[in-house]
């Protein structure tokens, strides 16, 4: 699963919960928030005050961590 900006971000939280610390990171506190439900990743950073390029780097830091854990989990 590749998650993009139009993730939605519990879908991701519930999935990958590890991506919470990288998402806190750039400031995207929506962990646990009711709003989670109904928010992309790029709505609640856009919330947050993030522009697009770091989206785009959070996103792929999200990617990066989601992969490496499928790798160890798949060998």
């Amino acid at each position: 699963m590749k998650i993009t900006k139009t993730s939605f971000i519990n879908e991701l939280l519930e999935k990958h919960p590890e991506t919470a610390e990288i998402l806190m990171a750039y400031g995207l506190h929506c962990v646990g928030c009711h709003f989670s439900d109904l928010d992309t990743i790029e709505d609640g950073a856009m919330v947050h005050g993030l522009d697009d390029e770091e989206i785009e780097l959070m996103i792929k830091d999200v990617n990066k961590v989601i992969n490496v854990k499928d790798k160890i989990v798949n060998n």
